[in-house]
């Protein structure tokens, strides 16, 4: 039996399974509504600089529904922008999200996704805002979400993207 404990000990620290969260903080805010699981729900960091008062900013976020029946995403809302759509990757707004039991869904770059519709004010990556996600049988639920954090990357200054080029000597 203390074998047994010590071997658990020894691969849970050597995995990272019980480490205290140190080395690894995934981006955005994680919650529960019901049986849906929300993941890394955060507002895209800002292209140049931060969102500007009337820019639409991309809305990111992964649901897990742990229920026996699908639910759907109905839409969203936030008192930093006039309105909260539920869009395509090319931006032409479409009907609720299905979230179907066991299986992720995600809504990012590329793909259907959140769109915070002409900003109210200025959002500054890092800075948080809080969003209201509607669900048809999960109900509601209210998050305190951030703006990505930015890396103003210049993929064009070296050969390998997101690499900056050495300081000038």
């Amino acid at each position: 039996m203390f074998l047994v404990v010590g071997c658990l000990a020894v691969l849970l620290g050597a995995t990272g399974c019980g480490s205290d969260g140190d080395d690894y903080n995934p981006p955005g805010a994680n919650a529960r509504v019901g049986p849906v699981l929300i993941r890394y729900a955060h507002i895209a960091e800002p292209p140049d600089g931060p969102w500007e008062k009337g820019d639409d900013a991309p809305f990111y976020v992964w649901f897990f529904n742990q229920g026996q029946e699908p639910d759907r995403l109905l839409g969203a809302e936030t008192t930093v922008a006039r309105s909260v759509d539920i869009v395509d990757a090319d931006g032409a707004v479409r009907g609720p999200v299905v979230l179907p039991t066991g299986k992720l869904v995600e809504l990012e770059k590329g793909r259907a996704h959140l769109l915070l519709r002409d900003l109210r004010q200025q959002i500054r990556g890092g800075d948080y805002v809080w969003v209201t996600l509607r669900f048809e049988r999960a109900g509601e639920i209210a998050l305190q979400v951030h703006s990505q954090v930015p890396t103003y990357v210049d993929d064009d200054a070296t050969d390998a993207p997101g690499l900056t080029p050495p300081s000038a000597q």
